[in-house]
């Protein structure tokens, strides 16, 4: 395989281009710096690849490893430490100009769950027709939403109108979740 193919793989064997190298690792009696030559040679009497792990240091730092399996196992590394990231979602609620309590209320309860589970809110109040007249009432409605999600989240993004909704977006407070 030829050290070009991609720009992230480590050099391997006859790529390293330093001449002398810092070998550690489980295998090797004598962890230390040796030439190049040196490494080289115990890498094929053990039907090893020598691989350089850290080349920015001086002398660059190498491990006699079978290269395949070592590539598998940085793989694994990057996937475990991609399923650990949280991926943060937008979760959406729709208003109407003129909505009730009740209904305040059940779309508040939705938006508390949606915080504590770490996921930003998008309210958004979507005014039809005439209903343009009322966008102070839309903009109280959202200044009251989030004053109602306060202790589960901040405003990231105050009130704006964009064409015929106005919009704002409660992101969630850091370490919030039950």
């Amino acid at each position: 395989m030829k050290k070009d193919d991609k720009k992230d793989e480590f050099r391997i064997n006859q790529y390293i281009k330093a001449p002398f190298v810092r070998l550690v690792g489980d295998n090797i009696p004598n962890p230390g710096i040796y030439s190049l030559r040196e490494a080289l040679q115990m890498a094929d009497e053990m039907e090893l690849d020598l691989v350089e792990i850290s080349p920015n240091v001086d002398p660059p730092v190498c491990k006699i490893i079978d290269y395949q399996k070592f590539l598998y196992q940085q793989k694994k590394k990057q996937k475990e430490i991609q399923s650990k990231t949280q991926k943060m979602q937008i979760k959406e609620i729709r208003f109407g100009p003129n909505t009730d309590d009740h209904d305040y209320n059940f779309k508040l309860k939705h938006a508390q769950k949606f915080l504590s589970e770490g996921n930003k809110v998008k309210a958004a109040v979507y005014f039809k027709g005439r209903a343009i007249l009322y966008k102070e009432q839309g903009e109280v409605l959202l200044l009251r939403l989030a004053q109602d999600l306060e202790e589960y989240g901040k405003i990231d993004q105050m009130p704006k109108l964009e064409g015929k909704r106005m919009q704002i977006i409660i992101t969630p407070k850091s370490g919030k979740k039950k």
